[in-house]
């Protein structure tokens, strides 16, 4: 063998333990965050039971995190198995799956941002369900109380939004009727909360009110938002997308290695059994990186 065929037999065996290596570190990263991911949504589901009063499971942390994780375990571990046993079958299944869920995500985002109206009368319409249960479910009264306090905001669409809630109707009895949750207020700065500071608000004007509670919704406010830090926003879902391109593609190079070290000991077996004394090589082109793409078998 020649010192320039010999070179590249060396480089082409870097290659491959190059694309093994990372690929089963990234696929064991990844397995590794959806374990964890499962076992503290398993372990808020068994929490959230104890103390569920409300049959849905709407925006419930624990039920995404369940699923979540579950998916990245699941594809994740492929990837390792595939990964460590050079499996051409589960090593596709990875890539393919991958690029299943980087479209979907891809096509989910272009699609909200072309029906944008839709989506947001989606929202307002999921956070009226949430509102009418709000007492009941305190993972979506934790997640209301936070958006509302960190967004200045209140309700859905608008502060009216809590006209749905049994407790806050002004046809309801109680001092809570045609009022707003504490969250909502823009001043509360008693050394004892004020629960009640948003007494008797619903039935007002939003210009007699807006010094008294939030008067826009929570939708909105979000919005505007990540409008206003669109770099942030943009780091995120590069943060998110680029992982996953990044396994599709490794995926797809490691395939392609795999397939190359199979076709070549096929060759070589073949010229054995054949009786021929020349082994036969694979050609590699002279471009990219240490001339590891593959090119045409030669005798």
């Amino acid at each position: 063998m020649s010192p320039d065929s010999g070179q590249v037999r060396y480089c082409a065996r870097f290659s491959y333990l190059c694309l093994k290596f990372t690929l089963i570190a990234y696929s064991t990263v990844f397995w590794l965050i959806g374990l964890f991911l499962l076992a503290v949504g398993i372990y808020a589901e068994v929490e959230r039971q104890k103390y569920k009063t409300l049959q849905s499971v709407f925006l419930a942390p624990a039920i995404i995190l369940i699923l979540l994780g579950t998916i990245m375990f699941v594809v994740s571990f492929i990837g390792v198995l595939a990964s460590l046993r050079d499996n051409i079958t589960l090593l596709k299944v990875f890539m393919y799956t991958l690029g299943i869920c980087l479209i979907i995500e891809l096509t989910g985002g272009i699609l909200a941002l072309v029906f944008r109206q839709q989506t947001v009368d989606l929202i307002n319409s999921n956070i009226r369900k949430g509102i009418e249960n709000y007492y009941d479910d305190l993972d979506f009264k934790n997640i209301m109380d936070f958006v509302q306090k960190q967004f200045k905001c209140c309700g859905g669409e608008d502060f009216n939004d809590w006209d749905k809630n049994a407790y806050h109707k002004c046809s309801s009895p109680g001092p809570l009727a045609c009022g707003v949750p504490y969250t909502c207020c823009i001043s509360n700065k008693t050394t004892v909360m004020n629960t009640l500071c948003g007494y008797k608000t619903l039935n007002q004007e939003r210009l007699k009110v807006q010094h008294i509670i939030y008067v826009r919704g929570c939708t909105d406010a979000v919005i505007l938002w990540f409008l206003d830090n669109y770099k942030i926003m943009a780091c995120v879902l590069l943060g998110v997308l680029i992982p996953q391109f990044l396994g599709v593609l490794l995926s797809l190079l490691y395939v392609s290695r795999v397939e190359d070290i199979i076709a070549e000991w096929s060759s070589t077996n073949d010229a054995l059994l054949g009786g021929s004394t020349q082994k036969q090589e694979l050609e590699y082109t002279t471009v990219g990186c240490c001339r590891c793409y593959p090119g045409n078998e030669i005798s």
